[in-house]
């Protein structure tokens, strides 16, 4: 039995995204820090569809904490054919006010954890000359973001490395898409205190885009046409509207 493993899979886009494998057959393992989020979700997905799914406790802003998930899957003898890096957060506010342990942490979660767990399936995925790999970025890949500089950068170098590695799978039967939504309403904004921008997107139209482009092994999926749009932009203007919004808002965190 092969399993979508998807991280950050309590809420939001990783919720959605979880029906979505569902509905298209696939057993699934959803990842949080919380156990009380797992629970919940765990339970609203086999209430809805009548199938049990599988979940693994683990910090993801810890380092060892990819490889201590892998081994545990591992262990359980489940066979990850699907690996969806969504675990993600955000933080607001000018970098040297930004807590350097939060920092420090989101790095962790964000970037070398997602490559961790990469390097670490993409090997088991070569062995079986299948699988696939969706890694989430943002539209904040696409340029520098002030004010919320680590989280944008964070970002860029997930699209950055998934393009890469996506080059390097070509021809070993492994596929590697990179996800750029942009704003979208989920608890992202909520944590933040703001409003949800005008014209966001929900998680669920999101999440269904995303998988229908995955699975036509679209290398950057960009949801809306607004989005598509905007990345077209020149850089140097979105820099200085990024700028305008984050600079009014308070430091903070926020789930990606």
């Amino acid at each position: 039995m092969k399993y979508a493993l998807i991280t950050g899979g309590t809420s939001g886009i990783g919720f959605e995204l979880a029906r979505n494998f569902i509905r298209g057959g696939y057993e699934v393992i959803i990842t949080s820090s919380s156990k009380d989020r797992l629970e919940k979700a765990k339970r609203k997905l086999e209430s809805e569809f009548k199938v049990e799914v599988l979940t693994y406790q683990q910090d993801m802003g810890k380092i060892g904490a990819a490889e201590q998930l892998y081994l545990n899957i591992k262990e359980d003898k489940k066979d990850i054919s699907i690996l969806v890096n969504n675990a993600g957060i955000g933080l607001v506010g000018p970098t040297d006010e930004i807590n350097l342990l939060q920092d420090e942490s989101m790095i962790i979660l964000n970037v070398i954890n997602l490559v961790e767990l990469c390097k670490l399936y993409i090997a088991d995925m070569y062995k079986n000359g299948s699988g696939k790999i969706l890694n989430v970025a943002s539209t904040g890949a696409f340029q520098p973001g002030p004010y919320t500089s680590t989280y944008y950068g964070s970002k860029a170098f997930v699209l950055s490395y998934g393009r890469a590695i996506r080059y390097e799978a070509r021809k070993r039967g492994v596929q590697v898409c990179t996800l750029c939504p942009g704003a979208t309403k989920t608890e992202f904004f909520d944590r933040e205190g703001v409003k949800v921008p005008q014209g966001a997107m929900t998680a669920e139209k999101v999440a269904g885009y995303a998988y229908e482009k995955f699975m036509k092994n679209k290398e950057i999926i960009i949801p809306g046409i607004a989005n598509k749009v905007l990345i077209f932009m020149p850089e140097k203007i979105r820099m200085l509207v990024i700028a305008r919004i984050k600079s009014k808002k308070v430091d903070g965190k926020y789930k990606s």
